[in-house]
């Protein structure tokens, strides 16, 4: 298989400022660096090229997006504040600020999803992992929020709806936060199937309930799967083999699209779940398996959230090996470590989390029934 990788070292310039974790630092603090490095991400591309993964991976190059594109989600009012702020920097949203200079990276992230989608449809990859900052789910119509400008997945998928034919596309969002703002793009729509596995109560915690399930011509087609802090590898597999696989299989999309955030790993300072870097790998996997049966193989990761420095990088790569069906010559020191801590299994209040996460949407009741 062909497997693209797109980066560049733009994302890598994005200034977030500083801040105390999320909240921009304002009045008395000693300055330090947001949550949101450019370090997890050049530990990703490092640890590629220095396991030898890059020899196996088609380069693909990103583009600024056009705002034609950002308009088909964003409003005109949102981007002309954007371009304001990016003239001296400044606090652009909800947890969210930036350097001067920073509209035109987060356009290229944005082109950079695009792009990368472009190249999965047009089948020059079989599949693809866009590394890409800044990040993108949390952004919503009119305002930025969690990191996010814009909103990366959406407005790709929105273009590539309009000008390439693709029909059906399902968004499978494991970013430990809710994607409110994937969320509310598609809220409305058939031809997006919305999924979210993330942590209850976290980022945002207005959002990501199990009543949200979509309206009008929409209802049945965002499913969120809000499992409790501290779950990890058994709840994960067993939200994906309870909802996940058998939402895209009553689906049947013509594409896939990853969110792949990776701050579910046990060391996240910004959540509280349990996953190790095998277990991004088997959800891959699975994932790879559905694309194959559903949509001849098309699958497209796009970067999210992972803040972690040291191991966020891991969990990209078993990914990225996964995805590529290479194995590299690195392995993951911490992977047994986080494997073995107490709580590993599948809880009885995470089973219960599950089950009321898929009671409201039949036709993954009805799949689930057949398998």
């Amino acid at each position: 298989m062909a497997t693209g990788f797109l980066f560049h070292e733009r994302y890598l310039w994005h200034d977030p400022g500083s801040a105390i974790l999320v909240v921009p630092c304002e009045g008395v603090h000693q300055p330090m660096p947001s949550a949101e490095t450019a370090e997890g991400k050049r530990r990703i591309r490092n640890l590629v090229e220095a396991g030898g993964l890059s020899d196996h991976l088609v380069p693909l190059k990103p583009r600024l997006i056009a705002e034609a594109d950002l308009l088909r989600f964003h409003t005109q009012d949102y981007l002309d504040d954007l371009k304001r702020i990016d003239k001296t920097g400044g606090v652009a949203g909800e947890s969210v600020q930036f350097a001067a200079g920073g509209y035109e990276i987060a356009r290229l992230s944005a082109g950079g999803v695009l792009s990368a989608m472009e190249a999965v449809l047009s089948g020059n990859v079989e599949n693809a992992y866009a590394l890409v900052r800044p990040p993108g789910h949390h952004a919503e119509r009119d305002r930025a929020r969690g990191f996010c400008l814009f909103a990366n997945i959406s407005v790709a998928i929105m273009a590539a709806q309009a000008t390439l034919g693709v029909g059906r596309v399902a968004v499978v969002d494991w970013d430990v936060h809710h994607g409110n703002g994937t969320e509310q793009a598609f809220y409305d729509s058939a031809d997006v199937l919305t999924i979210s596995i993330h942590q209850d109560g976290n980022y945002p915690a207005e959002t990501g309930g199990y009543d949200a399930r979509g309206s009008g011509a929409g209802e049945g087609y965002n499913l969120n799967i809000p499992l409790p802090g501290g779950s990890g590898i058994g709840a994960y597999k067993a939200a994906f083999e309870r909802a996940v696989l058998p939402a895209l299989d009553a689906f049947e999309p013509d594409l896939i699209v990853i969110a792949a955030g990776f701050d579910a790993n046990g060391f996240d300072p910004l959540a509280r779940q349990m996953l190790d870097s095998e277990t991004y790998r088997w959800m891959t996997a699975r994932l790879m398996e559905r694309a194959k049966d559903l949509c001849m193989g098309r699958l497209l990761a796009v970067h999210e959230g992972g803040y972690s420095e040291a191991y966020v990088p891991y969990c990209a790569m078993a990914m990225l090996e996964e995805l590529s069906g290479q194995r590299s010559d690195i392995s993951d020191p911490l992977q047994e470590v986080v494997a073995a801590w107490p709580g590993q299994d599948l809880q009885p209040h995470q089973q219960e989390a599950i089950e009321r996460a898929i009671a409201g949407h039949p036709a993954v009741r009805e799949r689930q029934a057949a398998q």
